[in-house]
This record gives C-alpha cells, structure tokens and sequence, in this order.
C-alpha cells in the first residue's frame, strides 16, 4: 500500500508554488521526472547549524558502502520545515534538520499536506555565541546590553522610541566606544529564532516599561532587531559570518559554538552573563544561551526510500553523538548517555 502510495505521488511534480517558501542558503529545486518515479538517495534539508554534523554523518555512511551517500542542503531550519512539509514521496525530502523544536504551525502545514507522522530526534546540544575577532580585545556582554543595542524600539525617559545606541559605549560605558555592527542569522534560520528567544526576551525583562506589555505586543517590542544596519541579517553558511569578523577587527558575529571551535584562530566567544562559551559550560547548561538540536524524519519514507532507518541509527550511535564520537570531535555538545539511548531506542523502532 506504501509502495503504490509512493507511486501515485511521484506522478505529481512539485510545482513553484509548492517550493516558494523554501528559501536559505541551499535552493531546493524541483525533482526531474526521472528523480520522481524512484529513488535510491536520501534527501535532507533544514538547518545550518545542524547542517555541518549531517554533512559529516552522510559522508561517513556513505562510505560504509551499503547505501548512496546522502543529500543534505542547507535551507535554514525554517526553509527545511517549509520544504519538508510539502507532501509525502520521493520528490519532497526526508529528513529536517533543525535548531530548535518544530513549531506548531508547521506541524499543521505538514499534516494538511499528508505529512502526518513525523519521528523527532535529539542529536546533542549547541550553544549560540556572541564573538569578535580573535585579535581584538574580548569584552564581557549581558542579555540586557545585548538587547539595548539591537532591540528596534528601546525604553528612554519612560517610553519606547527608535534605539538611538551607535556604539557599544551608548548602551552602557563599560563597553568599548565601537560602532555597533552585528552580523546575525537571518529569519530562515532556527538559530535566529533560538537568539529572540534566549536572549532578547530575557534581555527585555529587566525594563519595567516591557514587562508592563503583555501578547503579541510584547513579543514583538522584545524580539524585533533594528534594521538600520546595526543588525546585518546572514542568510548563507555561517562561515560567511567568520569571515567578515577576520576582515572587520570591530564587527561582532552571532553564531553557533562549532564555529567558534573549529576557527579559534581566528575568532573568540564573549562571556554572556558573566559566563564563558566552553564545551564544558554548554555541556552543564551553565552557558546562558545553549539549546538543543534535532532533525525530523518522515516516517512514511522509511520503507520506501533506502537507508533512512540506517541513517538515523548511525547519527545517534555511539561512535557519531556519544562522549567520544567523531560528531563530538567536531564540536557537538554531546547529551547525557540516558538520554542517547532513548534516541537510539527510537532510531531502532524504525528498522523494525
């Protein structure tokens, strides 16, 4: 029944409409009618902060021998749930990557489309750090500063107007007299919506003048950022973040703890909340700004496309996400063992 089920849908092409809001670093194009009457290689998207571990899990699957290697793009973690939530058989994807849990409505968008029984899987933790070059002078910043400097609309004599900040000092004199220039996720990704919620709603709270707003109303004064160019939004990898930190010695970069760790040469994370971004710290939860991450599977490809039950299994195995594993190597947070085995118990039920 799965079977002809795959066969009716690959007789409907995805249509511009269905992909339009697919956006982010990686396009996901339409499948060729050759590629929607079968397949035999996994397909995932989603997001960018997941994306160099899923890389590097497919690379190494693909070399078992057994299966193709996998197809992973890098769409943004909002990008991927838009793509994945298309429809069911093998031109849509199988697997979202994501940095953060999948949101009610797009749990309802999958299901109008058929997309009705999803897998979700914990693969370790990550955090989201705040650095500058790694020549320059490091300084210690808080969820409040952060906030004032690229929070839209700030409190000033009691009321809200247009942040008036320019350089860091503006926000408070402890900080250096720079140009406040912070290259950040774009929407599309998962990490943006992690940094609104772990540190501009934090950030907010300590004005009387946003804790007085209740709603949609505070949420928007909490989590909009300016954008007169104090905020620059990043769409593509975050590696383009690293580069304009080497290139600009007063910019900021907002990103994840991986890049922080695999380009010590040429970046450094500041403390947040009088904490430091170490393994160590993200590991105990001490860091103030870590999250977990995850990546979703269609349940009803498993059967159908080869290798994804396969593929799940060595993602959460020991030697991938555990405390020596070569995901770890490469700068994942590694969860608790308890809490690997239930992700593998989960990746087994779907080789059953």
């Amino acid at each position: 029944m799965l079977r002809k089920k795959f066969a009716l849908a690959a007789m409907r092409m995805l249509t511009g409409a269905a992909i339009a809001g697919a956006t982010g670093a990686g396009a996901i194009v339409s499948a060729t009618p050759a590629e929607a009457q079968s397949r035999d290689q996994i397909r995932i998207v989603g997001s960018s902060t997941v994306f160099p571990f899923s890389t590097l899990v497919a690379e190494n699957f693909g070399k078992l021998g057994k299966f193709k290697t996998p197809v992973v793009e890098s769409t943004g973690t909002g990008g991927g749930f838009k793509a994945f939530c298309v429809g069911i058989g093998p031109q849509y994807p199988d697997i979202s990557n994501a940095s953060r849990p999948i949101k009610d409505s797009e749990r309802t968008m999958c299901k109008a489309n058929g997309v009705t029984d999803i897998a979700e899987f914990v693969i370790g933790f990550d955090g989201i750090t705040v650095a500058v070059n790694a020549k320059s002078k490091a300084f210690p910043i808080t969820t409040k500063q952060l906030w004032l400097a690229l929070a839209a609309e700030v409190p000033v004599g009691g009321k809200l107007v247009k942040n008036p900040a320019l350089k860091w000092s503006d926000v408070d004199p402890a900080l250096p007299p720079t140009i406040i220039e912070v290259y950040g996720p774009a929407k599309v990704h998962g990490t943006r919506d992690a940094f609104s919620e772990l540190v501009m709603d934090i950030g907010c709270e300590a004005f009387p003048e946003i804790k007085a707003l209740t709603g949609d109303a505070k949420k928007k004064s909490c989590q909009t950022i300016r954008e007169d160019g104090a905020w620059v939004d990043v769409s593509e990898d975050y590696a383009l973040i690293v580069g304009k930190l080497n290139s600009s010695p007063e910019a900021v970069g907002v990103f994840t703890f991986f890049y922080v760790d695999q380009n010590r040469d040429k970046v450094r994370a500041l403390s947040v909340n009088g904490v430091d971004a170490t393994f160590e710290n993200i590991l105990s939860k001490k860091y103030p700004v870590s999250r977990p991450l995850f990546f979703y599977v269609k349940t009803a490809h498993v059967k159908a496309i080869p290798g994804i039950a396969e593929y799940v299994a060595e993602f959460v195995s020991a030697k991938a996400a555990g405390e020596d594993g070569y995901l770890v190597a490469k700068g994942l947070i590694p969860q608790t063992l308890p809490e690997l085995k239930k992700q593998q118990a989960a990746a087994a039920a779907l080789l059953k």
